[in-house]
């Protein structure tokens, strides 16, 4: 019967046989221990992180006064930034340099395809950024822009919700609107209203001018200061333009909707109770007709 062959031992190889062994065993436990380092490296920085910075940053947004709304993706940068300096000290205290340098040669040479393929998303993230920093508008504020209007309902780093005045949701990439003028009528702490009331040509201006000053000074919500006013703006086919301008406090889409009609409502009323008339609108209708393919209107019959 043929023999199985036996494995040699280190101690059938000689010196060198057990120094192969040893270096074997020596790797393996050396391995072993970079991991060891690495998990404890690992988990040390990362509960410093998140026990002690991330709490420190939010005590600091607090204390700046940043909204809610800003501080949540501030503050998931953060623990992002927290897990990657955790990898990165890990890689580094565990003697994993020459792997790290591989990995930020793998992680850039991807980021840069990422980057490329998707460059509307950076530019939205950087568009979010500017309007966390900047802040145009906040969630509540009543905004305006292009040919959209509405409230906002949330900010993020990548879109901004905003909730129609007919109850429909638009998603807004942030780049669309740090592109565009944004109009935000409740930024401040009042607002200047104007409305232009047409009379006719034979009506007393200056009574006019007093009924609309004198409905704006009665109106509770219209401010005395500054005093309302009234300009004459237009001179139309059929009717003589006031406009009347008027501010209110604190304001809002509701008020804003409300207040104007109130009072456009009592200016109507007292015009129609000193027989001040808001003529209609003169259209006239040129050129001719023809009826039947007999004869045009305006030319005599044959």
């Amino acid at each position: 019967m043929t023999a199985e062959p036996v494995a040699p031992r280190g101690d059938d190889l000689g010196p060198i046989g057990r120094t192969l062994e040893e270096a074997g065993l020596e790797s393996v436990a050396g391995s072993l221990e970079g991991v060891i380092l690495f998990v404890v490296a690992f988990v040390a920085v990362f509960a410093v992180g998140r026990l002690v910075v991330v709490p420190l940053v939010r005590r600091a947004m607090d204390r700046r006064g940043l909204d809610r709304h800003a501080q949540n993706p501030l503050l998931m940068v953060t623990r992002f930034a927290v897990v990657f300096v955790a990898v990165g000290v890990a890689f580094g205290f565990a003697g994993f340099g020459n792997f790290l340098v591989s990995m930020a040669g793998i992680a850039a040479a991807g980021a840069l395809a990422v980057g490329l393929a998707a460059q509307n998303v950076i530019s939205n993230f950087v568009s979010g950024v500017f309007i966390y920093t900047d802040k145009p508008f906040k969630i509540g504020d009543w905004i305006e822009w292009d040919d959209h209007s509405g409230v906002v309902e949330d900010i993020s780093l990548r879109v901004t919700r905003v909730r129609t005045f007919d109850n429909e949701l638009l998603t807004v990439p942030n780049s669309e609107l740090t592109d565009s003028v944004v109009k935000n009528p409740v930024d401040g702490e009042k607002l200047r209203l104007k409305f232009v009331f047409g009379i006719g040509y034979d009506d007393d201006i200056e009574r006019a001018s007093e009924i609309i000053v004198d409905e704006a000074e009665r109106h509770p919500d219209i401010l005395d200061d500054p005093a309302p006013s009234v300009r004459l703006t237009e001179l139309g086919d059929s009717d003589v333009g006031l406009q009347a301008r008027f501010w209110i406090a604190e304001p809002s889409r509701a008020d804003f909707v409300r207040i104007k009609g109130e009072y456009v409502t009592a200016v109507k009323q007292r015009f129609d109770e000193e027989g001040i008339d808001i003529p209609y609108p003169v259209r006239t209708l040129e050129g001719g007709l023809t009826l039947g393919g007999r004869r045009q209107v305006g030319q005599p019959a044959e």
